[in-house]
């Protein structure tokens, strides 16, 4: 239960950093509004691991037929969906829903390389 915490707490902080740089990447030029503070970002990440956690299953069933459809191309659609989401539910933040995709795949990547860290650290851990 410990090490499931821990990973949720390390995916969050990466959510979050993944979702600053996607920001900064895409925002339209209003530097007004967007926010500097990082504690913002950290309750992005939050409201983007819960989204993940409860709607992810949901929506990927229901888009599956669209998903097998494109060979899997929909799922940046689906990311950029659930971004899209978690970004409005935070006060502060907005990005349009192309942005939004842009970010769906900048956060995948983050947490792909998060994967592979940790699968390597386990490979190493269990040696």
């Amino acid at each position: 239960m410990r090490k499931q915490f821990a990973v949720f707490c390390a995916r969050w902080l990466v959510n979050s950093v993944a979702l600053w740089v996607a920001v900064r990447l895409l925002e339209t030029g209003d530097y007004a509004t967007t926010p500097d503070s990082f504690v913002t970002f950290l309750f992005a990440g939050l409201a983007l691991s819960l989204v993940n956690t409860l709607l992810r299953p949901i929506v990927i069933i229901l888009s599956l037929p669209a998903i097998v459809l494109t060979i899997g191309l929909f799922m940046l659609i689906v990311n950029g969906f659930l971004v899209f989401i978690a970004i409005g539910l935070v006060p502060g933040l907005s990005l349009t829903f192309m942005s939004s995709i842009v970010a769906g795949v900048v956060v995948s990547l983050a947490n792909y390389v998060f994967s592979g860290i940790m699968d390597q650290y386990k490979g190493t851990k269990e040696k």
